[in-house]
């Protein structure tokens, strides 16, 4: 079953499109409807579609889908293969995690391809990091681990549900043993910087814009142990994130150092590169909430504490019409 009939392979599960924005609700698919301030809200099959003003329509198709990711970029040969569906709407929150994610970072339309990749980088990072581990030859109780970590990140980073996850081959292992240079052969690459532009900006600050606030709203539903120094840290970072959300609610223009004053290029470039380094920190907060679910709150604190430090550093960098670039 295709999203839209007039293509047959667009939309269908397993393959090509997961979501696109949309005048009308496609037969047998999913609606969102998302206004400017990223509220969201479920239209079932079949409804009838009806816009309020400002309000913009997603449709999307549930999956399953099936991805192979590669998690160690220095082990191309060891991959993995993912089957994940987008859940039916969970009655307990306000606001489902998918759409969120559909508000704030679809754009036009989310292909597949592109959430396979946001994917894999989430969970190497994960793994770089430490915050989840895959050893070699890992037994059933290092997989169920690696599993269930899986599991919680996807989960609270983009809102989907992992129905299977298996060791795969993801490539021809001879021919990329064949592409690896020889040892007398090596050769540094040229580091090429990655270049920012004005959309990156926008883009990352409409994340921010949107997602920060959800993102304080399910840090303070954690359930607290007991411990006044724990529930005094907890509150304070809370009182935090309330300041990264009001400082980027009034986050001023790109191109501007102070109203009819335009701002340098380069200072611009600078501006950018600070608001991108925001919504990876933003990334590595929703990864950090997954880890909450799946363990003790105190064990977490500072790795909170320094994400939301990178929060307020990135956010206050941004506002700056003067500085030196990241």
């Amino acid at each position: 079953m295709g999203i839209f009939r007039r293509r047959e392979t667009e939309g269908v599960p397993g393959v090509g499109t997961v979501a696109l924005r949309v005048s009308g609700l496609a037969p047998g698919c999913i609606g969102v409807a998302c206004d400017g301030q990223g509220a969201t809200r479920r239209i079932a099959p079949g409804s009838r579609t009806c816009l309020a003003k400002g309000e913009l329509l997603y449709c999307f198709h549930p999956g399953p889908y099936t991805v192979d990711l590669v998690p160690f970029a220095a082990a191309p040969e060891a991959g993995l293969r993912l089957v994940f569906v987008v859940d039916a709407p969970d009655p307990r929150v306000a606001q489902q995690r998918f759409d969120l994610f559909l508000a704030s970072e679809a754009g036009e339309r989310l292909e597949l391809a592109g959430l396979r990749c946001a994917i894999e980088q989430a969970i190497r990072r994960e793994l770089v990091q430490g915050n989840i581990e895959l050893p070699p030859c890992a037994t059933l109780g290092e997989w169920d681990a690696f599993r269930a970590g899986v599991d919680e990140l996807l989960y609270m980073r983009f809102g989907v549900t992992v129905e299977d996850c298996m060791p795969a081959d993801v490539g021809d292992y001879a021919a990329l043993l064949k592409a690896l240079p020889s040892p007398g052969n090596q050769t540094a690459a040229p580091v090429v910087p990655e270049l920012d532009s004005p959309g990156d900006d926008a883009h990352a600050l409409r994340r921010l814009f949107l997602e920060l606030p959800r993102l304080t709203s399910a840090l303070r539903l954690v359930a607290m142990p007991p411990g006044l120094e724990l529930f005094r840290q907890h509150q304070a970072l809370l009182r935090r994130l309330d300041q990264v959300s009001m400082s980027v609610a009034t986050m001023p223009a790109l191109e501007l150092a102070a109203p009819g004053q335009r701002l340098d290029l380069r200072q611009q470039v600078r501006r950018t590169r600070h608001s991108v380094l925001a919504s990876k920190a933003l990334d590595e907060a929703w990864a950090l909430l997954a880890r909450i679910r799946g363990g003790p709150l105190a064990a977490v604190m500072d790795d909170f504490d320094r994400i939301v430090a990178n929060l307020e550093h990135a956010s206050a960098a941004r506002r700056s019409a003067e500085g030196e670039a990241p």
